[in-house]
């Protein structure tokens, strides 16, 4: 198995984002800000089909039975996760630095210092 195999971020992952974008806005049939609202509900879309594949997998719709795996399931999320990076990326040119911010305020919040115990209500403690 390669690195990758193993859950790393493909080493070009911004640089695919950033070309699945200009594919994107190449052949996007509607432009300006209704392109930009309808690239946005594309995420809702997706999320759906993730709940999709979750009731296919575990049989919750007595009429169809068992229709999905939990594969299924995993690439659904991961195709939340790129179109979510490419609605990103349609925001702001800087999306990688963006998010890059934004998910160490995210871990600060949730996970503090590491290796330093949470205790909530104390400085420098993230809220719960």
């Amino acid at each position: 198995m390669s690195d990758d195999d193993h859950g790393s971020p493909p080493a070009g992952l911004w640089d695919t984002i950033d070309d699945l974008w200009r594919w994107l806005e190449t052949d996007q049939p509607v432009g300006g800000g209704e392109g930009l609202l309808l690239r946005m509900l594309k995420l809702s879309e997706e999320v759906g089909e993730v709940a999709e594949a979750v009731i296919g997998a575990t049989g919750q719709n007595p009429r169809k039975g068992v229709t999905h795996t939990w594969e299924d399931v995993e690439a659904e999320l991961c195709d939340v996760v790129i179109t979510a990076l490419v609605a990103l990326r349609t925001l702001t040119p800087q999306a990688r630095e963006v998010f890059g911010r934004h998910l160490a305020r995210v871990a600060e919040r949730s996970l503090g210092t590491p290796g330093a115990p949470v205790v909530p209500g104390t400085p420098g403690t993230p809220a719960a």
